[in-house]
């Protein structure tokens, strides 16, 4: 099959207004008509069960045949660049982003970002963590200029829309409303499943820099920058409780 074949077999298979590609017939030397149908039809419900099951937080926040209708869209831009299905929906959030219908939920992408967030945290490397007293044992200029190793599964979402109160609420009864703040957001997996945790004003900048490799120091002077009242022992003791800390890298 060629390259100009292959796009058009894939184009007809994500787009039922197209007709069966040329040349493709049922076994039996007849035009595969019907069977490819239902072979179109079986990969597009497929593709949108793994939207709905992937976005969770979406799911709960437009019902589920809402967000099968916008995945029905999304799967005809945008098919799978990879067998491995649970990297699917890379580019969700960003189509989020521009379909003008669900443009009034303006919320939508981060949230989609924050299940994608969780998706690979999920599917990231075990890891151990520190000691609960690790850093209380060193010597402040010591941990001045330390960096600090992050777990692989912590992910880090800055928004403009109170994210965490906007996930709390779409999956505990009880939470209550969202307030009107912006929230930054850490995803931690002490055990199995994955954790989003609100970052206090001036965390996200911190650990920003934790993940860039900056030294503890750096990492604080970035933090006041964005917070001049920043809280560094309340993030500390939120890392290490979340067991992301994994290691405490000081100079020779």
């Amino acid at each position: 099959m060629t390259h100009r074949m292959a796009e058009g077999f894939r184009a007809a298979l994500l787009d039922a207004s197209r007709p069966v590609p040329v040349g493709l017939t049922d076994g039996r030397g007849g035009v595969a008509g019907r069977r490819f149908a239902i072979y179109r039809n079986n990969v597009a419900v497929g593709l949108r069960d793994a939207l709905v099951e992937g976005f969770p937080t979406i799911e709960r926040l437009i019902g589920t045949e809402n967000l099968q209708g916008v995945a029905g869209v999304f799967l005809r831009q945008s098919p799978p660049d990879s067998p491995v299905m649970f990297r699917y929906g890379a580019e969700f959030p960003a189509f989020l982003e521009r379909f003008s219908p669900l443009a009034h939920l303006g919320y939508l992408p981060d949230a989609a970002r924050l299940d994608l967030a969780m998706r690979s945290a999920y599917h990231a490397a075990d890891s151990v963590a520190i000691a609960p007293g690790a850093l209380s044992d060193l010597p402040a200029d010591t941990l001045a200029s330390a960096r600090l190793r992050l777990a692989p599964s912590v992910r880090l979402l800055r928004s403009a829309w109170p994210l965490h109160d906007i996930w709390r609420r779409a999956h505990q009864a009880d939470a209550p409303e969202p307030r009107i703040v912006a929230q930054d957001v850490l995803i931690v997996r002490p055990v199995y499943d994955p954790q989003p945790l609100a970052l206090p004003a001036g965390g996200a900048a911190f650990v920003a820099a934790i993940l860039a490799r900056a030294t503890a120091a750096d990492a604080l002077a970035a933090a006041l920058v964005d917070t001049p009242r920043f809280d560094l022992t309340a993030l500390l003791s939120l890392l290490i409780s979340a067991q992301a800390i994994t290691d405490v890298e000081t100079p020779q």
